[in-house]
């Protein structure tokens, strides 16, 4: 082969390795060019930034494209940032897989996947406890079990009492997103994250997801996932765009259907995004929007009404404040026509965005985790 032609093929290998690349990234434009205002964004940020001790990341997505990205210093946009709960709403999606693989179905009774797991005498409610119940936060117990280093997960979550009729009764319960991961390695004999990896995780571009696990192995699935804020997007994008990406149907349009509309109720409060109902791990917002969220502010908003998806990793105490000033800077932001291109305006949004930095007083929050 001549040098000439080794450079030629050389460089066509470059340029195929490099547009495989960029397939795996969501395609960027210009704020107005997708009908949306930078200014808007741009008071989004300075709002936010004071208002909400600590942001640490945001990127808004709008008709498919990334329209605006920023990270707070130290935090960068190939680092993996710790999702706390939002991670409650990958392990679902590997559950709406296996069901749509035929593993299981979500009308299965828990104690089926359980037999050696099980109590001796399980209670009559225990034994109504479905797939279902775990996917809604509605498995009859009156408070979370307590999980230890000492004791099977499982076991320790088949003993805590079921007071309450499974499916009636709303009660937040990480333990029981822990059961369904537990389930999904159960019938496929993989963890969730070695799962998703083909089916989920690698189609997007996500790159090295980390997951937590239990002392018995099993992905926590509630909580420990650590993927980057582009992940987090792309991860919003696929159920917006119903399950498909690339031309591809990843995850049954039926799933995310069921999964990100009302199945429980949670509250009352039209004020508060707490109280819109709940699906399978993802909470329904005002605004006809649903979310998957995790403690200190990590956020996916899906608007479908907006065809957007707003990705936030954050450190703060205050979440419903968070996604105020979401609604009251973010929404008058979207127009339903391209806007008149605005070299100043975009210029000051991005630079707003690249000067963006974490307190150097901030004091980290800590969560004590289940077995910890």
């Amino acid at each position: 082969m001549s040098r000439r032609l080794f450079h030629t093929l050389f460089v066509l290998m470059m340029f195929v390795s490099l547009g495989l690349a960029d397939e795996k990234s969501l395609p960027r434009s210009s704020p107005e060019a997708q009908g949306v205002s930078s200014k808007a964004v741009r008071e989004f940020v300075e709002t936010a930034n004071p208002k909400i001790d600590t942001l640490h990341s945001f990127m808004l997505v709008r008709h498919g494209h990334v329209v605006a990205e920023g990270w707070w210093k130290p935090e960068a946009p190939n680092k993996p940032h710790v999702l706390h709960s939002l991670s409650k709403s990958f392990c679902s999606t590997a559950v709406g897989l296996a069901v749509a693989e035929g593993k299981l179905s979500i009308d299965d009774p828990v104690l089926k996947f359980f037999p050696e797991d099980a109590p001796e005498k399980p209670s009559d409610k225990l034994k109504q406890m479905r797939v279902r119940d775990l996917l809604t936060m509605s498995t009859g117990h009156e408070n979370e079990p307590k999980f230890t280093a000492d004791e099977s997960w499982v076991k320790t979550f088949l003993m805590h009492p079921v007071p309450h009729k499974p499916g009636a009764h709303f009660q937040y319960n990480s333990p029981a997103t822990y059961m369904q991961s537990a389930i999904v390695q159960k019938v496929t004999g993989q963890t969730i994250l070695d799962y998703l990896k083909p089916r989920l995780f690698d189609p997007l571009g996500i790159k090295d997801p980390t997951w937590m696990s239990s002392p018995q192995g099993i992905s926590t699935g509630g909580w420990g996932l650590m993927v980057c804020t582009e992940d987090i997007a792309k991860f919003g994008q696929l159920y917006l765009q119903k399950g498909k990406w690339n031309g591809q149907q990843l995850i049954p349009s039926s799933w995310v259907e069921q999964a990100t509309s009302k199945q429980v109720s949670n509250g009352s409060d039209p004020a508060r995004d707490w109280d819109q109902g709940y699906g399978f791990q993802f909470w329904r917002c005002r605004h006809g929007a649903f979310r998957g969220d995790g403690a200190f502010g990590q956020f996916c908003v899906v608007l479908p009404d907006q065809d957007a998806v707003i990705a936030i990793t954050a450190d703060t105490k205050d979440m419903q404040a968070e996604l105020n000033v979401v609604w009251d800077k973010l929404l008058p932001a979207f127009h339903y026509v391209a806007l008149p291109a605005n070299a100043e305006e975009e210029g000051q949004l991005k630079k707003t965005l690249s000067n963006l930095t974490v307190p150097e007083n901030h004091a980290p929050n800590s969560l004590k985790l289940p077995g910890k």
